[in-house]
């Protein structure tokens, strides 16, 4: 058996699979709070997020003893986690100094003006071959500028040798390998490639980036594959039954690239979606980078072991997916669960001309827009609750429209079909919906859990550990569902047209020089 940890953005999950049959025995899932203390802030505490992998840890072990299974045999365990999330922690105390900065976060949106200045011609790409990345609010780099700027605290710990900074698998792989006894500081290829301080072709952190954001490199962790035994699990005092504890963590992808992995996209050419919070397209394009024209970034796909080459992915990222359903529930009251958005959605099959931009947090592929915020336009009379709950999922239907444009581009090879996965998929009316506004068919595997699943494989494959193999011959074919389009391509295109033209009006919305009392307007 191998364990999967799965830190997301709204919710940390521990899962168990059997790794002969890639199945899954049994899990635990816990919703974890975002907190928004000023307009465009998000953040989330990272001792609640580590009590929340604790909490799933204890309960998959108790519900895999109520079915017989003996927790034993858990031979690895696998770590992905929602990416470039900056945390900064005293290796001294073990205590973190300051909440976790989430990467949907807009609070660097000075921090990035402000670096942008320094560069010739402000050029947003200026890093673009080194990294794969553009000057984002999205990334490590900008997150960790604006904590060493802003809180004393980490300024005065950096001074004094005592701060770390880490993405959520290095918090997490640190703390639960002992912490301030010993914990190992290390990260992933996958999520270093994320930080905008990281060289994808040396694998290595890169001086001169380090230098222009001006982050002391000693408290970077160090840099693994995505498959090697980091350390072994230390007994935790909120473990009670003393599981998994001598157990190695051995597997360490960030979620999308987990996910890829689980989808089995090895292949150049193959890619996946994933639909969490936000949305992301990851196409491999193997052991070479290859670098978007069409506002797309270039990402680590995974390096599979120490001596294994490193692989490629072009990655089409889209900030609000999942997280509009949790906007309609949470802040507008329409719907009391996630589920309900789907029968609203069915119960008038149109958005009757009424389109949604939850450009919440700027637009991000392929515009790169900050300056964007959500907008719904085409309201009438007639406009009621259904419809907007329509126009909601159409939205993450079109933005990924936009990015699979974009791919097809950038590969010249168009997709023939989507393999999708993530919590958003086990809703029918948005696959459909999927399918017919990208006129390609829609592949869904039946069990959803895919970005646990890659960092199982990635855990379970790992030298030393060995019990997953990942030669095709021995990969598990996977039972899928189909959705095949059912509109007319010249309807589909039509509605694209109308949301394009949507997205124009949400942009240029948001100057940083607005006059700001520091609360929310």
């Amino acid at each position: 058996l191998v364990g999967a940890i799965d830190q997301g953005t709204s919710s940390t999950r521990f899962l168990v699979f059997n790794a002969k049959t890639a199945e899954l025995l049994s899990h635990h899932q816990v919703e974890i709070q975002q907190k928004f203390p000023k307009e465009g802030w998000v953040e989330q505490d990272p001792k609640e997020i580590l009590k929340s992998v604790y909490e799933c840890v204890e309960r998959t072990c108790e519900n895999l003893r109520q079915l017989n299974i003996n927790i034993s045999n858990i031979k690895a365990i696998g770590v992905t986690n929602q990416r470039e999330t900056t945390v900064v922690w005293d290796k001294t105390t073990g205590e973190p100094l300051y909440n976790a900065i989430v990467w949907l976060d807009l609070r660097t949106q000075s921090t990035v003006e402000r670096l942008l200045k320094k560069i010739p011609g402000k050029n947003k790409s200026f890093s673009k071959f080194k990294t794969g990345l553009p000057l984002s609010t999205y990334f490590s780099a900008v997150k960790l500028r604006w904590l060493l700027d802003n809180v004393e605290e980490i300024r005065k710990a950096v001074d004094d040798g005592r701060a770390l900074f880490g993405t959520i698998d290095s918090w997490l792989i640190w703390s639960l390998t002992g912490g301030k006894n010993g914990g190992i500081h290390c990260t992933d290829v996958t999520n270093a490639s994320r930080t905008m301080l990281f060289n994808i072709h040396s694998l290595e952190w890169d001086p001169e980036l380090c230098q222009f954001f001006d982050i002391p490199m000693e408290i970077l962790p160090k840099v693994r594959s995505s498959s090697e035994i980091y350390g072994l699990m230390k007994i935790c005092p909120s473990l009670t039954s003393g599981a998994l504890t001598g157990v190695p963590i051995s597997g360490c992808l960030g979620d999308q690239s987990a996910a890829l992995v689980g989808q089995m996209c090895f292949q150049d050419g193959q890619a996946k979606n994933t639909y969490g919070t936000g949305c992301f397209l990851l196409c491999n394009t193997g052991q070479k980078s290859v670098f978007s024209e069409h506002g797309l970034l270039t990402t680590i796909a995974y390096k599979l072991g120490r001596d294994k080459p490193v692989c490629y992915a072009l990655e089409g990222s889209v900030a609000i997916a999942g997280a509009v359903v949790r906007w309609l529930r949470d802040n507008l009251g329409i719907v009391k669960t996630s589920q309900e958005v789907e029968k609203l959605a069915a119960e008038v099959g149109t958005s009757y001309g009424c389109y949604f931009v939850p450009a919440f947090s700027g637009l991000y592929a392929p515009y790169w827009e900050p300056s964007a915020r959500g907008i719904i336009c085409g309201l009438t009379q007639f406009t009621n609750k259904n419809h907007i709950a329509f126009a909601a999922l159409e939205a993450v239907c079109f933005q990924t429209r936009e990015i699979l444009d974009a791919i097809n581009k950038d590969c010249g090879i168009p997709l023939n079909q989507l393999q999708v996965d993530g919590g958003m998929t086990n809703n029918k009316i948005l696959m459909q919906l999927q399918s017919d506004i990208l006129c390609i068919p829609v592949v869904k595997p039946s069990m959803p859990e895919t970005t646990a699943l890659g960092a199982a494989m990635a855990a379970g494959a790992a030298e030393g550990v060995g019990v997953w193999s990942l030669n095709p011959g021995d990969l598990t074919a996977v039972t899928c569902e189909r959705f095949e389009p059912q509109i007319n391509p010249e309807e589909s295109e039509f509605r694209y047209a109308r949301w394009k033209k949507a997205v124009v009006k949400s942009m240029g919305w948001e100057t940083s020089e607005a006059p700001s009392n520091g609360k929310p307007k």
